[in-house]
């Protein structure tokens, strides 16, 4: 691999908590994020803004659907800002924040041809304000992104869980993790690996997806090193 984007919930980034910011959990992502930099690879991050607002809790809310993924948009940027921040606070001196809705006091706009050149220049490139639009998630975006930005893979850190199930582990206690699964396989079984939408734009270019477990330490860079960790849809 030479570029990935690598996929980043909210919850990543509140911990064990439903809502809100966890110093601990931060600086494990930041750390995991600089150790992918260590390996001469180049990383984008989009991040996702659910630890700030959900979109889909908009009917809790008493307010129109659209306003309330702007303001889960919104969340994205802080996230951005945060790691971006945590990120410099470890010695990465070269971080870039780029985010879909203009925002030029706090970052750049997200140009596809500048994302590349900064990524060439060995930058860490943090994507917030997903792509600017409502109705979707930060999967789509995460996607879109690697394939603007010709990356080789999309790394999908997942929280509490350790890959692509056959049922809810959680509530399932049969369920089998899954170590490989082509496109085809995901759709078949109706898998819920992330948004279909995104799924299918990833299948339709090729972009293999690598779901695994966030918490754990070290484990981005040794699927880079070449161990099998987590379900690999390809």
């Amino acid at each position: 691999m030479k570029r990935i984007v690598v996929k980043l919930s909210g919850q990543s980034i509140s911990g064990t908590k439903e809502f809100g910011f966890s110093e601990e959990s931060l600086e494990h992502l930041a750390r995991e994020i600089i150790s992918l930099a260590e390996l001469g690879l180049q990383v984008a991050v989009v991040v996702g803004g659910g630890n700030v607002f959900r979109g889909n809790r908009s009917e809790a809310w008493g307010i129109d659907r659209v306003e309330a993924d702007n303001i889960g948009m919104l969340g994205t940027v802080i996230n951005g800002v945060l790691l971006r921040g945590k990120l410099s606070a470890l010695g990465q001196e070269n971080v870039r924040l780029m985010t879909a809705l203009p925002i030029n006091n706090l970052a750049e706009p997200y140009i596809r041809l500048r994302a590349r050149h900064h990524l060439e220049k060995g930058a860490i490139v943090v994507l917030g304000g997903g792509n600017g639009q409502p109705f979707t998630t930060t999967d789509y975006p995460s996607v879109q992104r690697a394939v603007e930005l010709g990356a080789d893979a999309v790394f999908v850190a997942k929280n509490g869980v350790n890959g692509v199930y056959s049922a809810d582990p959680n509530t399932d206690p049969s369920a089998t993790l899954f170590d490989r699964l082509s496109y085809d396989d995901v759709l078949a079984r109706g898998l819920q690996v992330m948004d279909q939408s995104a799924f299918i734009l990833a299948r339709d270019h090729s972009l293999p997806l690598y779901i695994f477990d966030i918490e754990s330490t070290g484990t981005m860079k040794a699927i880079v090193e070449g161990s099998h960790i987590g379900t690999v849809v390809s």
